[in-house]
């Protein structure tokens, strides 16, 4: 079998070893490809199978290429393949669910602890002499803020949000949710509520749903108006999610007290990108995903994906 990776670069920069896919086939890799369906094509070429992350794949892309029946997304997120016109031209397509759940959980207390505790301030500042010059034994630069007590509002109740929730827990805080059904829970203390429930009482406001057309910028303006004063917004989700323009304006009004956000909109970020030069902003390059441990696990996935697709028994179809 002849295995085609389009943009390893982002799952493995050097650090991790492609041999499970070399056992599999002949494996090439390319660390980035552009967004061009005729770079991509020829690049693909007579390939069987082949792995995308970001890579684009239309129907263009699949017309072009009628020997290919395999496609590894190396992700969770699968909107980069045309899954109607894959499965028109019966390729599989598998995804990689659930193998970041601990590593998102952590980067979102990550970007919440910043924020609450301005580690990086005060880190700065020590380097460059302040505490050496005080008068006092301490100081800090911004108020400070604590957990315990605090209301946390979950949108989502998948498995990153369930796992935010239980580290939310041990801060002793109050965990309340909303999901678009009602979810089942054997936690007393993780309570199901409407989502203007969430906007009202939460202290803080973290994102855990993947994005579609009728979520694409739910924190708006109006979203925002119901937000208690002072609120903080994280999210680790999916940059879409939010209207920009509305949450800097909200940020730099006070309305919104700081955004904690490893995802954009538009990703690399554009340099006009309104969060960039907002208020009590905290922006992390979309590594919520990225600690070497998880990233091994993702690739090990993978190569199970397409062991079992070679077997005639394919796992986590999404076609």
């Amino acid at each position: 079998m002849k295995i085609v990776d389009l943009d390893g670069y982002g799952l493995n920069p050097g650090d991790l070893d492609w041999a499970g896919f070399k056992q599999l086939g002949d494996f090439s890799n390319y660390d980035r490809t552009p967004a061009d369906p005729a770079i991509i094509a020829k690049r693909i070429g007579d390939a069987e199978a082949i792995l995308t992350n970001k890579t684009p794949i239309t129907r263009d892309v699949l017309e072009a290429c009628p020997n290919l029946h395999y496609i590894g997304v190396l992700a969770t997120g699968f909107n980069v393949v045309d899954l109607v016109a894959a499965r028109e031209h019966h390729v599989t397509v598998t995804n990689i669910p659930s193998y970041g759940t601990d590593a998102v959980a952590q980067h979102t207390f990550a970007l919440l602890l910043e924020i609450t505790n301005q580690v990086g301030l005060h880190n700065n500042a020590i380097h460059a002499g302040e505490w050496t010059h005080a008068k006092d034994f301490t100081f800090w630069k911004r108020p400070l803020m604590e957990l315990t007590g605090k209301t946390l509002g979950l949108i989502g109740a998948g498995n990153i949000s369930q796992a935010v929730a239980k580290r939310a827990h041990t801060f002793g805080m109050k965990v309340i949710f909303y999901n678009h059904r009602p979810k089942a829970t054997d936690l007393s203390w993780f309570k199901q509520v409407p989502l203007q429930t969430v906007y009202e009482q939460a202290d803080i406001i973290s994102l855990h749903i993947p994005q579609t057309a009728e979520n694409t910028g739910m924190i708006n303006a109006a979203a925002l108006a119901q937000m208690k004063p002072g609120a903080i917004l994280i999210n680790t989700a999916r940059g879409g999610l939010l209207d920009e323009t509305a949450v800097a304006a909200a940020l730099n009004a006070g309305k919104l007290g700081a955004l904690g956000a490893d995802v954009v909109a538009a990703e690399p970020i554009l340099a006009d990108n309104p969060l960039l030069t907002a208020k009590n902003c905290y922006l992390t390059p979309h590594i919520a995903w990225a600690p070497t441990e998880t990233r091994a696990r993702l690739m090990s996935i993978a190569v199970h994906n397409l062991v079992a697709y070679q077997a005639g028994q394919p796992i986590n179809v999404v076609s």
